[in-house]
């Protein structure tokens, strides 16, 4: 237990930041099971949704920056991917 009033506040603040990273992140891992069960004509407005929110995360400290890029990296070769098989069929 916390015997001074200053590391009180501190575990105060964690427990707020905590419960507020974890919304972020549950929001970032749902967009992206959206954006993976998207067909290729919607895929592109899933993709901007699903950067925006990568990046807000990331400018939030959420998650790290390099973190970010990877993964939208990965989504934008994913929407590619998906444009080029729905052209060829």
């Amino acid at each position: 237990m916390a015997h001074t009033s200053s590391t009180r506040k501190r575990i105060r603040q964690d427990r707020k930041r905590q419960v507020r990273n974890q919304a972020t992140k549950t929001n970032v891992k749902t967009l992206t099971k959206k954006f993976r069960a998207t067909d290729a004509e919607s895929a592109p407005a899933a993709l901007k949704e699903i950067t925006r929110a990568l990046d807000k995360a990331a400018t939030k400290g959420v998650i790290r920056q390099q973190t970010a890029s990877r993964r939208i990296g990965r989504l934008t070769k994913a929407a590619n991917r998906k444009a080029a098989e729905a052209a060829a069929s």
